[in-house]
């Protein structure tokens, strides 16, 4: 039995539902690309996940210089990637949460 849209037996197929997955792993991922794809130091881009009973905070640490690039005019742009991240979580039945710190 194959999976007509990719030719591959159905057997091989992943489970999304496997049980070894990190809780809000997608939402990490999604992240971790926008994130280092806006920023102009993308090695200065640090991610720090807490998680609790109600969901994962992620607080994001950016060069002083990219602050300006994260949150955007009007916030717009950092209200984008809560919207992004917060879909992406919902993929792996998680709430979530995005904070950018200045240090």
């Amino acid at each position: 039995m194959t999976d007509g849209s990719r030719g591959a037996p159905a057997e091989e197929q992943f489970d999304d539902d496997a049980g070894n997955r990190v809780p809000g792993g997608h939402a990490r991922g999604v992240l971790t690309y926008i994130t280092r794809s806006l920023a102009t130091e993308p090695e200065s881009v640090v991610i720090e996940a807490d998680e609790s009973p109600r969901g994962i905070r992620f607080r994001i640490h950016v060069a002083p210089q990219d602050m300006g690039r994260m949150i955007g005019r009007r916030g717009r742009i950092a209200q984008a990637i809560r919207t992004l991240v917060r879909t992406a979580g919902s993929r792996d039945g998680v709430d979530t949460n995005v904070d950018f710190v200045d240090d």
